[in-house]
Protein backbone atom coordinates (compact mmCIF):
# COMPACT_ATOMS: atom_id res chain seq x y z
CA UNK A 1 0.00 0.00 0.00
CA UNK A 2 0.97 3.61 -0.52
CA UNK A 3 1.18 5.85 2.53
CA UNK A 4 -2.16 7.45 1.54
CA UNK A 5 -3.87 4.07 1.18
CA UNK A 6 -2.57 2.93 4.55
CA UNK A 7 -3.64 6.19 6.21
CA UNK A 8 -7.16 5.98 4.78
CA UNK A 9 -7.43 2.27 5.62
CA UNK A 10 -6.53 2.83 9.26
CA UNK A 11 -9.05 5.66 9.48
CA UNK A 12 -11.69 3.25 8.18
CA UNK A 13 -10.70 0.60 10.73
CA UNK A 14 -10.89 3.09 13.60
CA UNK A 15 -14.30 4.31 12.46
CA UNK A 16 -15.59 0.74 12.18
CA UNK A 17 -14.26 -0.13 15.65
CA UNK A 18 -16.20 2.78 17.10
CA UNK A 19 -19.52 2.26 15.29
CA UNK A 20 -19.64 -1.30 13.97
CA UNK A 21 -21.28 0.10 10.83
CA UNK A 22 -20.06 0.10 7.20
CA UNK A 23 -17.92 3.18 6.58
CA UNK A 24 -18.65 5.66 3.78
CA UNK A 25 -16.10 7.85 2.02
CA UNK A 26 -17.85 11.04 3.15
CA UNK A 27 -17.55 9.93 6.80
CA UNK A 28 -13.80 9.49 6.45
CA UNK A 29 -13.43 12.84 4.67
CA UNK A 30 -15.27 14.61 7.52
CA UNK A 31 -13.27 12.85 10.21
CA UNK A 32 -9.88 13.51 8.65
CA UNK A 33 -10.30 17.22 8.15
CA UNK A 34 -7.58 17.41 5.45
CA UNK A 35 -7.71 18.21 1.75
CA UNK A 36 -8.76 14.74 0.57
CA UNK A 37 -12.21 14.94 -1.03
CA UNK A 38 -14.84 12.21 -0.69
CA UNK A 39 -14.26 11.41 -4.37
CA UNK A 40 -10.51 10.89 -3.79
CA UNK A 41 -11.16 8.75 -0.73
CA UNK A 42 -13.74 6.77 -2.72
CA UNK A 43 -11.06 5.96 -5.32
CA UNK A 44 -8.63 4.90 -2.58
CA UNK A 45 -11.31 2.71 -1.03
CA UNK A 46 -11.94 1.09 -4.41
CA UNK A 47 -8.24 0.18 -4.67
CA UNK A 48 -8.29 -1.17 -1.09
CA UNK A 49 -11.36 -3.24 -1.97
CA UNK A 50 -9.58 -4.73 -4.98
CA UNK A 51 -6.58 -5.56 -2.75
CA UNK A 52 -8.71 -7.46 -0.23
CA UNK A 53 -8.55 -4.92 2.60
CA UNK A 54 -12.22 -3.93 2.42
CA UNK A 55 -15.48 -5.72 1.77
CA UNK A 56 -18.84 -4.31 0.70
CA UNK A 57 -21.89 -5.96 2.33
CA UNK A 58 -24.42 -4.24 0.03
CA UNK A 59 -24.24 -2.37 -3.26
CA UNK A 60 -25.12 1.01 -1.76
CA UNK A 61 -23.48 0.51 1.64
CA UNK A 62 -20.08 1.66 2.82
CA UNK A 63 -17.07 -0.58 3.23
CA UNK A 64 -16.12 -2.95 6.09
CA UNK A 65 -12.47 -3.75 6.93
CA UNK A 66 -11.43 -7.38 6.48
CA UNK A 67 -9.09 -9.47 8.66
CA UNK A 68 -6.29 -8.33 6.37
CA UNK A 69 -7.15 -4.69 7.16
CA UNK A 70 -7.16 -5.31 10.92
CA UNK A 71 -3.76 -7.00 10.71
CA UNK A 72 -2.34 -3.98 8.91
CA UNK A 73 -3.85 -1.67 11.51
CA UNK A 74 -2.51 -3.67 14.46
CA UNK A 75 1.01 -3.71 12.99
CA UNK A 76 0.97 0.10 12.91
CA UNK A 77 0.12 0.43 16.60
CA UNK A 78 2.67 1.09 19.29
CA UNK A 79 1.83 -0.26 22.70
CA UNK A 80 -0.09 2.42 24.54
CA UNK A 81 1.11 3.92 27.79
CA UNK A 82 -0.78 3.79 31.02
CA UNK A 83 -0.60 6.23 33.89
CA UNK A 84 2.03 5.45 36.49
CA UNK A 85 -0.72 5.48 39.10
CA UNK A 86 -2.65 2.85 37.13
CA UNK A 87 0.43 0.63 36.88
CA UNK A 88 1.02 1.02 40.60
CA UNK A 89 -2.60 0.09 41.28
CA UNK A 90 -2.29 -3.09 39.20
CA UNK A 91 0.92 -4.12 40.96
CA UNK A 92 -0.49 -3.29 44.41
CA UNK A 93 -3.68 -5.24 43.78
CA UNK A 94 -1.79 -8.32 42.60
CA UNK A 95 0.70 -8.14 45.47
CA UNK A 96 -2.16 -8.50 47.96
CA UNK A 97 -2.68 -12.08 46.77
CA UNK A 98 -0.23 -14.59 48.21
CA UNK A 99 -1.02 -17.71 46.17
CA UNK A 100 -0.38 -18.24 42.48
CA UNK A 101 -3.96 -19.43 42.01
CA UNK A 102 -5.20 -16.16 43.52
CA UNK A 103 -2.95 -14.06 41.30
CA UNK A 104 -4.15 -15.92 38.21
CA UNK A 105 -7.77 -15.22 39.11
CA UNK A 106 -7.16 -11.58 40.09
CA UNK A 107 -5.18 -10.74 36.94
CA UNK A 108 -7.86 -12.14 34.61
CA UNK A 109 -10.44 -10.11 36.55
CA UNK A 110 -8.38 -6.92 36.09
CA UNK A 111 -7.96 -7.58 32.36
CA UNK A 112 -11.72 -7.94 32.00
CA UNK A 113 -12.30 -4.69 33.92
CA UNK A 114 -9.73 -2.77 31.87
CA UNK A 115 -10.80 -3.97 28.41
CA UNK A 116 -14.44 -5.09 28.77
CA UNK A 117 -13.43 -8.26 26.93
CA UNK A 118 -12.47 -11.77 28.04
CA UNK A 119 -9.50 -11.83 30.40
CA UNK A 120 -7.39 -15.00 30.45
CA UNK A 121 -4.44 -15.91 32.67
CA UNK A 122 -2.60 -19.21 32.83
CA UNK A 123 0.22 -20.17 35.18
CA UNK A 124 2.13 -23.15 33.82
CA UNK A 125 4.26 -25.07 36.35
CA UNK A 126 7.70 -26.35 35.57
CA UNK A 127 7.87 -30.08 34.92
CA UNK A 128 10.18 -30.43 37.95
CA UNK A 129 8.59 -29.03 41.10
CA UNK A 130 10.42 -27.99 44.27
CA UNK A 131 8.76 -28.54 47.63
CA UNK A 132 8.15 -25.58 49.92
CA UNK A 133 6.11 -27.28 52.62
CA UNK A 134 3.26 -29.66 53.33
CA UNK A 135 0.34 -29.54 55.75
CA UNK A 136 -1.67 -32.52 57.00
CA UNK A 137 -5.06 -32.09 58.68
CA UNK A 138 -7.12 -34.82 60.32
CA UNK A 139 -10.76 -34.96 59.21
CA UNK A 140 -13.81 -37.01 60.20
CA UNK A 141 -14.39 -40.59 59.01
CA UNK A 142 -10.68 -41.54 58.91
CA UNK A 143 -9.83 -38.99 56.26
CA UNK A 144 -6.79 -36.72 55.91
CA UNK A 145 -6.46 -33.46 54.00
CA UNK A 146 -3.02 -33.30 52.36
CA UNK A 147 -1.85 -29.85 51.25
CA UNK A 148 1.34 -29.53 49.19
CA UNK A 149 2.86 -26.11 48.50
CA UNK A 150 5.66 -25.85 45.94
CA UNK A 151 8.22 -23.07 45.61
CA UNK A 152 6.32 -21.51 42.70
CA UNK A 153 3.42 -20.81 45.13
CA UNK A 154 1.16 -23.42 43.57
CA UNK A 155 -1.04 -25.17 46.15
CA UNK A 156 -2.48 -28.67 45.66
CA UNK A 157 -5.07 -30.24 47.97
CA UNK A 158 -6.12 -33.85 48.23
CA UNK A 159 -8.39 -35.67 50.69
CA UNK A 160 -7.64 -39.39 51.23
CA UNK A 161 -9.11 -42.12 53.41
CA UNK A 162 -6.75 -44.01 55.74
CA UNK A 163 -7.04 -47.52 57.15
CA UNK A 164 -6.87 -46.48 60.81
CA UNK A 165 -7.65 -43.35 62.76
CA UNK A 166 -4.70 -40.98 62.85
CA UNK A 167 -4.38 -38.17 65.37
CA UNK A 168 -3.48 -34.59 64.56
CA UNK A 169 -0.33 -35.01 66.68
CA UNK A 170 0.79 -37.92 64.51
CA UNK A 171 0.10 -35.91 61.38
CA UNK A 172 2.06 -32.98 62.82
CA UNK A 173 5.03 -35.28 63.36
CA UNK A 174 4.87 -36.50 59.75
CA UNK A 175 4.50 -32.91 58.48
CA UNK A 176 7.51 -31.76 60.50
CA UNK A 177 9.55 -34.72 59.28
CA UNK A 178 8.86 -33.90 55.64
CA UNK A 179 9.30 -30.14 55.97
CA UNK A 180 12.47 -30.41 58.03
CA UNK A 181 14.14 -33.01 55.83
CA UNK A 182 12.92 -32.18 52.35
CA UNK A 183 11.96 -28.50 51.99
CA UNK A 184 13.77 -27.22 48.92
CA UNK A 185 14.11 -30.67 47.36
CA UNK A 186 12.76 -31.59 43.94
CA UNK A 187 9.64 -33.73 44.31
CA UNK A 188 11.14 -36.48 42.18
CA UNK A 189 14.20 -36.56 44.47
CA UNK A 190 12.00 -36.64 47.59
CA UNK A 191 10.05 -39.60 46.27
CA UNK A 192 13.24 -41.50 45.47
CA UNK A 193 14.75 -40.80 48.91
CA UNK A 194 11.52 -41.70 50.74
CA UNK A 195 11.31 -44.98 48.89
CA UNK A 196 14.90 -45.73 49.88
CA UNK A 197 14.23 -44.94 53.55
CA UNK A 198 10.93 -46.82 53.63
CA UNK A 199 12.60 -49.91 52.21
CA UNK A 200 15.02 -50.07 55.12
CA UNK A 201 14.19 -52.65 57.75
CA UNK A 202 14.10 -50.04 60.51
CA UNK A 203 11.13 -48.35 58.83
CA UNK A 204 8.81 -51.09 60.06
CA UNK A 205 9.59 -50.08 63.67
CA UNK A 206 9.31 -46.32 63.19
CA UNK A 207 5.71 -45.16 63.77
CA UNK A 208 6.25 -41.91 61.88
CA UNK A 209 7.65 -43.65 58.83
CA UNK A 210 4.94 -46.27 59.04
CA UNK A 211 2.22 -43.61 58.90
CA UNK A 212 4.17 -41.73 56.25
CA UNK A 213 4.38 -44.89 54.19
CA UNK A 214 0.58 -45.18 54.21
CA UNK A 215 0.05 -41.54 53.18
CA UNK A 216 2.76 -41.83 50.55
CA UNK A 217 0.94 -44.85 49.08
CA UNK A 218 -2.24 -42.72 49.03
CA UNK A 219 -0.55 -40.14 46.78
CA UNK A 220 1.27 -37.73 49.09
CA UNK A 221 3.74 -35.74 46.90
CA UNK A 222 2.32 -37.48 43.82
CA UNK A 223 0.83 -34.26 42.45
CA UNK A 224 -0.19 -33.49 38.91
CA UNK A 225 1.80 -30.80 37.14
CA UNK A 226 -1.28 -29.09 35.75
CA UNK A 227 -1.55 -25.44 34.70
CA UNK A 228 -3.74 -23.05 36.65
CA UNK A 229 -6.08 -21.32 34.16
CA UNK A 230 -8.72 -18.70 34.80
CA UNK A 231 -11.00 -17.02 32.26
CA UNK A 232 -13.41 -14.20 33.05
CA UNK A 233 -15.77 -12.01 31.07
CA UNK A 234 -17.15 -14.50 28.52
CA UNK A 235 -20.54 -12.82 28.95
CA UNK A 236 -19.04 -9.72 27.30
CA UNK A 237 -19.22 -11.60 24.00
CA UNK A 238 -23.01 -11.96 24.25
CA UNK A 239 -23.81 -8.41 23.16
CA UNK A 240 -21.61 -8.57 20.06
CA UNK A 241 -22.80 -9.24 16.53
CA UNK A 242 -20.46 -12.12 15.71
CA UNK A 243 -22.72 -13.39 12.89
CA UNK A 244 -23.04 -16.75 14.63
CA UNK A 245 -26.02 -19.07 14.65
CA UNK A 246 -27.34 -20.12 18.04
CA UNK A 247 -25.58 -23.46 17.61
CA UNK A 248 -22.24 -21.82 16.74
CA UNK A 249 -22.57 -19.45 19.70
CA UNK A 250 -23.17 -22.44 21.95
CA UNK A 251 -20.07 -24.10 20.50
CA UNK A 252 -18.04 -20.95 21.23
CA UNK A 253 -19.04 -20.87 24.88
CA UNK A 254 -18.45 -24.60 25.20
CA UNK A 255 -14.93 -24.09 23.84
CA UNK A 256 -14.25 -21.32 26.36
CA UNK A 257 -15.33 -23.63 29.19
CA UNK A 258 -12.65 -26.22 28.39
CA UNK A 259 -9.33 -25.38 30.04
CA UNK A 260 -7.49 -27.71 27.68
CA UNK A 261 -8.82 -25.81 24.65
CA UNK A 262 -7.92 -22.45 26.23
CA UNK A 263 -4.36 -23.62 26.84
CA UNK A 264 -4.14 -24.82 23.23
CA UNK A 265 -5.36 -21.39 22.10
CA UNK A 266 -2.68 -19.60 24.15
CA UNK A 267 0.10 -21.97 23.09
CA UNK A 268 -0.82 -21.77 19.43
CA UNK A 269 -1.10 -18.02 19.02
CA UNK A 270 1.26 -16.57 21.66
CA UNK A 271 4.58 -17.59 20.18
CA UNK A 272 6.47 -14.31 20.61
CA UNK A 273 9.50 -14.17 22.93
CA UNK A 274 8.74 -13.66 26.64
CA UNK A 275 7.61 -10.11 27.41
CA UNK A 276 6.66 -9.27 23.82
CA UNK A 277 2.99 -8.61 23.10
CA UNK A 278 1.47 -10.82 20.39
CA UNK A 279 -1.70 -9.99 18.44
CA UNK A 280 -3.59 -12.53 16.34
CA UNK A 281 -6.56 -11.30 14.33
CA UNK A 282 -9.19 -13.89 13.42
CA UNK A 283 -9.08 -17.27 15.20
CA UNK A 284 -10.94 -19.46 12.71
CA UNK A 285 -7.92 -21.80 12.62
CA UNK A 286 -8.68 -22.64 16.25
CA UNK A 287 -12.46 -23.01 15.85
CA UNK A 288 -14.94 -21.76 13.19
CA UNK A 289 -16.94 -19.92 15.87
CA UNK A 290 -13.86 -17.78 16.63
CA UNK A 291 -13.55 -16.35 13.11
CA UNK A 292 -14.44 -12.79 14.22
CA UNK A 293 -12.39 -12.82 17.44
CA UNK A 294 -8.86 -11.61 18.14
CA UNK A 295 -6.35 -12.61 20.80
CA UNK A 296 -3.83 -10.27 22.41
CA UNK A 297 -1.38 -11.78 24.85
CA UNK A 298 2.07 -11.95 26.36
CA UNK A 299 4.16 -14.77 27.82
CA UNK A 300 6.00 -14.14 31.08
CA UNK A 301 8.93 -16.13 32.50
CA UNK A 302 8.87 -16.49 36.28
CA UNK A 303 11.33 -17.86 38.80
CA UNK A 304 11.62 -21.57 39.37
CA UNK A 305 10.83 -22.47 35.77
CA UNK A 306 7.22 -21.33 36.08
CA UNK A 307 5.74 -19.41 33.15
CA UNK A 308 2.54 -17.41 32.72
CA UNK A 309 0.42 -16.30 29.79
CA UNK A 310 -1.64 -13.10 30.10
CA UNK A 311 -4.23 -12.53 27.37
CA UNK A 312 -7.37 -10.74 26.24
CA UNK A 313 -9.87 -12.36 23.87
CA UNK A 314 -12.28 -10.00 22.19
CA UNK A 315 -14.09 -9.01 19.00
CA UNK A 316 -12.08 -8.23 15.91
CA UNK A 317 -13.21 -4.61 16.20
CA UNK A 318 -11.85 -4.13 19.73
CA UNK A 319 -9.79 -1.19 20.97
CA UNK A 320 -6.41 -2.77 20.21
CA UNK A 321 -4.27 0.00 21.67
CA UNK A 322 -6.03 -0.20 25.03
CA UNK A 323 -6.04 -3.99 25.08
CA UNK A 324 -2.35 -4.23 24.16
CA UNK A 325 -1.49 -1.77 26.91
CA UNK A 326 -3.58 -3.65 29.51
CA UNK A 327 -2.03 -7.01 28.60
CA UNK A 328 1.51 -5.65 28.67
CA UNK A 329 1.22 -3.87 32.00
CA UNK A 330 -0.69 -6.61 33.80
CA UNK A 331 1.95 -9.01 32.49
CA UNK A 332 4.74 -6.76 33.78
CA UNK A 333 3.09 -6.49 37.20
CA UNK A 334 2.50 -10.26 37.30
CA UNK A 335 6.11 -11.00 36.45
CA UNK A 336 7.58 -8.46 38.91
CA UNK A 337 6.11 -10.12 42.01
CA UNK A 338 8.21 -12.62 43.96
CA UNK A 339 7.32 -16.26 43.41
Amino acid sequence: MTHREQDVLHSIVESYIQTGEPVASRTIAEQRGDNLSPATIRNVMADLYESGYLSQPHTSAGRIPTEKAFRSYVQSLARGRVLVTELQRVRAELSQVTTMEGRVERSSHMLTEMTHSVGITAAIPASSQTLHQIELIAMADQRVLMVVVTRDRMVRNRVVSVDENVSQDELASIRNYINRNFSGWMLSEIRAELERRLEQQSAAYDSILKRLNELYAKGLLDIEVAPEIHLEGASNLMGLDLHLTREKLRELFHTLEEKKRILQLLDRFLEQPAGEVAVHVGLADMHPSMRELSLIGVSISLAGGLSAKIAVLGPMRMNYGKAMSAVYHVGQAFGSLPV
